[in-house]
């Protein structure tokens, strides 16, 4: 949060400026405090070590989710190349079980036609 001493620095520099008021300046800083310390809660303000410990694990998480990204896109690389040299394999293996090979029908093929 926002350190005390800023806002009861902030506070009494008002005060300062109000001498002039129907209060005594002690209660007119005391409650320009409060409203301020109020308006500062509800605005949920970090600090800037907070800020700066946040910006260093989110650059951290973010260089990580990259390196998994690629890793991912190397992942499926890999397996697009394995798929697709099992698939370039299988007609030939399944071509062998049951008939000579293409190369051999195709040339007779030819021939009779």
């Amino acid at each position: 949060m926002v350190s005390h001493d800023r806002i009861g620095r902030l506070a009494q520099q008002i005060g300062e400026r109000l001498q002039g008021a129907s209060q005594a300046p002690e209660e007119v800083q005391k409650g320009i405090q409060q409203v301020v310390r109020g308006a500062f809660d509800r605005l949920e303000l970090v600090s800037r070590e907070d800020f700066d410990i946040l910006m260093d694990v989110l650059q951290r998480t973010r260089a990580r989710v990259e390196a998994l990204e690629q890793q991912v896109a190397g992942l499926e690389a890999l397996l697009e190349q394995r798929t697709g040299e099992a698939s370039a394999e299988s007609p030939a293996v399944a071509a062998e079980g049951d008939a000579p090979e293409p190369e051999e029908d195709a040339g007779g093929g030819e021939a009779g036609r």
